[in-house]
């Protein structure tokens, strides 16, 4: 039995945690007596239960995020239930749980809570409790580690997650942003003056961790057989000579995949990379960046227009085409530049690209929504008259009051309601009613299921009023976004094209 178990409850069992590696990594002479436990959100309850109470641990340390929020409080419930004399003392941790007010029904079931990065602060704590000693502070306030300083844990991958999960890599942490929906912007609304010209907020620093280590501990990935790479980088191209290194190394070794055949650009899905399935390792690796829309210089376009298809994949955070909006949260307002941007990548590279738009923002209504998701695909659709969105797809999200950040100054102007529960979406403000936000989420679960998941394609722009209609006839015919039968819904859709009513 080990003494500390870490355990998290991932999104989807493919998501091994990287959190959970670089605290047992840094665990120095505890490392040996710990042990990682991962599980899936949708896995049943018992199943979660029954090995923590096999391993009987003195410490359990769980990963809070607030998708698992809930899900954490379940589980800590069922295992208070039964554990009477055996309890160990659960310490706490992770984005969630960092700022919390103290009287969060989570942590009636905590011993402890860390509060920020926790490679050293848990290490710590565990090393004065397994000597018998106690902390008299209950919530541990963690300062940022020095990335040049900490252990990785990429050799704590299994080889069951190299050749069946996606693999979690970071080269960096810190966003250069201090959006204020975000958990990047606390420290900034701490330190200084959140003001709505967002050209004069100074983004946070990003640490960078030691380059050549880390292309290092790549080439050890790809020789294990990892071929999809998920960047968890909030800013990535950021430094475009470090950039730059950290693609040309990935370059390399596509390029060296010489008895792959690539498909054609069309033939790619935009769900995923075409090699993403991780146990094909006879594919190529597969890369998974997040950018920052307005910084593309033509050296970095370049080397990204040499990736072949389905390689690559970029994330650009686009959030909202409303430069008052954007002003507003503390974000750069460059949608001319961001269009620019995602155009030349659409044209000039091979990548798959996830653009992001996030509804329920201070000072945007349902209309000015709409004009900005329409821009969105009809600048991603490329210049042709139709759009052909191979390689490319839309996620619309709604806007969630993460505790801690600064958007809760707006509450009061816009008249700001959120739902307490994780994960705190917005439900109305003074601009964008509760029944304008529900069509909204109702049209991103039909346009995830039914263009991001290529049921039918869509080759008009604009397209947002069309597909807001059929969303809602969606609605009434199904009484549900969820549950739905692929084939039915697909069978709804070709109708609709036939119809004329896309054309």
């Amino acid at each position: 039995m080990k003494k500390i178990v870490l355990t998290a409850i991932n999104a989807k069992w493919i998501h091994p945690s990287l959190a959970l590696r670089l605290l047992k990594a840094n665990l120095g002479a505890l490392e040996e007596s710990c042990e990682i436990m991962e599980f899936a959100l949708r896995q049943p309850l018992a199943e979660k239960t029954e090995p923590l109470l096999i391993a009987k641990p003195f410490i359990l340390g769980i990963s809070v995020s607030i998708w698992n929020h809930l899900a954490v409080i379940e589980l800590l419930k069922e295992l208070d239930k039964i554990w009477i004399n055996e309890k160990p003392i659960i310490i706490l941790g992770g984005p969630e749980v960092s700022h919390l007010p103290e009287d969060a029904e989570i942590f009636q079931y905590a011993g402890y809570v860390i509060r920020g990065e926790g490679e050293t602060a848990f290490r710590l704590l565990c090393e004065k409790l397994l000597k018998g000693e106690k902390e008299p502070n209950k919530f541990i306030t963690a300062e940022d580690v020095n990335v040049n300083e900490i252990k990785t844990a990429y050799h704590l991958y299994t080889d069951e997650d190299v050749t069946k999960k996606l693999i979690y890599v970071e080269s960096s942490r810190g966003c250069v942003f201090n959006c204020e929906f975000c958990l990047s912007a606390v420290k900034a609304s701490n330190s200084e003056q959140i003001i709505e010209n967002s050209e004069q907020v100074k983004p946070n620093k990003v640490r960078e961790f030691p380059i050549e280590p880390f292309l290092a501990e790549m080439e050890i990935l790809i020789k294990r057989g990892v071929r999809t790479f998920k960047f968890l980088d909030r800013s990535f191209n950021t430094n475009i000579n470090r950039a730059l290194q950290i693609i040309e190394f990935f370059l390399s070794k596509i390029n060296n995949s010489s008895s792959h055949s690539f498909p054609s650009a069309s033939s790619v899905s935009p769900c995923l990379c075409v090699n993403s399935s991780p146990m094909n390792s006879s594919a190529p690796p597969c890369v998974h960046f997040e950018m920052v829309p307005s910084l593309f210089p033509p050296e970095l376009l370049e080397a990204l227009a040499r990736f072949p298809p389905g390689t690559l994949r970029l994330e650009v955070g686009i959030q909202t085409l409303n430069p008052k909006t954007a002003a507003l949260i503390g974000r750069p307002a460059k949608p001319e530049k961001e269009l620019e941007a995602l155009r030349l990548l659409r044209e000039k590279t091979n990548a798959i690209i996830h653009a992001d738009l996030i509804a329920g923002l201070p000072g945007e209504d349902f209309t000015s929504f709409g004009k900005g998701f329409d821009q969105l695909w009809t600048t991603l659709g490329g210049k042709n008259k139709k759009i052909d969105s191979d390689l490319f797809e839309i996620q619309l999200g709604i806007l969630k009051f993460l505790p801690g950040t600064p958007i809760s100054r707006h509450n009061e102007t816009y008249k700001m309601q959120y739902n307490p529960l994780p994960p705190y979406e917005i439900e109305e403000n003074s601009l964008i009613s509760t029944n304008d936000l529900q069509k909204i989420k109702n049209f991103a679960r039909f346009w995830e299921l039914i263009i991001n998941r290529e049921l039918i394609k869509l080759t008009e722009k604009p397209v947002f009023d069309k597909f807001m209609e059929f969303s809602e006839e969606l609605m009434v015919y199904f009484g549900r976004n969820w549950g739905i039968d692929k084939e039915i819904l697909q069978k709804k859709a070709i109708e609709k094209i036939e119809t004329g009513h896309f054309s």
